[in-house]
């Protein structure tokens, strides 16, 4: 179950919700619920696109600068043992 949220809505703007969410066959409360989700995951969406555009763009020049070594500074891992 979520957390209650107040909002203030001035009365035109309430009655368009109102009437959207009616349409939708939702409540009021479920129709800003879905507007909210709906605008983190685009956001979300738009972040990760952008992000993945970026690693493509500039995968090579990474790969020239540091080579194989992914975390340079971090200490080797020590060799695993035998279980001998």
């Amino acid at each position: 179950m979520g957390q209650q949220t107040n909002i203030r809505l001035d009365p035109e703007l309430r009655a368009a919700a109102e009437a959207r969410a009616k349409r939708r066959g939702l409540s009021l409360q479920g129709y800003v619920a879905d507007l909210i989700k709906s605008d983190v995951h685009e956001s979300r969406a738009a972040f990760e696109a952008g992000a993945a555009a970026f690693l493509a763009a500039y995968t090579d020049a990474f790969e020239d600068e540091v080579g194989e070594d992914r975390y340079p500074g971090l200490p080797q891992a020590p060799a695993p043992r035998d279980a001998a």
